[in-house]
């Protein structure tokens, strides 16, 4: 029987998240993670109508509905690499 307070946790199947993380599972995982403690820290929920307050279930709602994506590291890496000064020669 369920109290005055309880709350539901939304049920995503993994076979849903799956190809948001590049059919990862290790990716999934290090998204949702990285994403909760984000969301812990006080970060703003990107989704609509949450059911729940655990952090983790926010966090794979969001990547569920596209909220949050995987960056392809390479090119993360080439973005930085760009960023950096340029060497002057003495």
């Amino acid at each position: 029987m369920k109290g005055k307070g309880t709350q539901i946790m939304k049920y995503i199947p993994i076979e849903n998240l799956l190809p948001k993380a590049g059919y990862s599972i290790y990716a999934l995982v290090r998204m949702a993670s990285m994403r909760a403690l984000e969301l812990a820290e006080g970060r703003k929920c990107l989704v609509d109508n949450v059911s729940t307050d655990k952090l983790t279930t926010l966090a794979m709602q969001e990547i569920f509905e596209g909220k949050i994506v995987l960056k392809n590291s390479k090119q993360h890496l080439a973005k930085e690499e760009t960023k950096s000064p340029e060497k002057t020669n003495e």
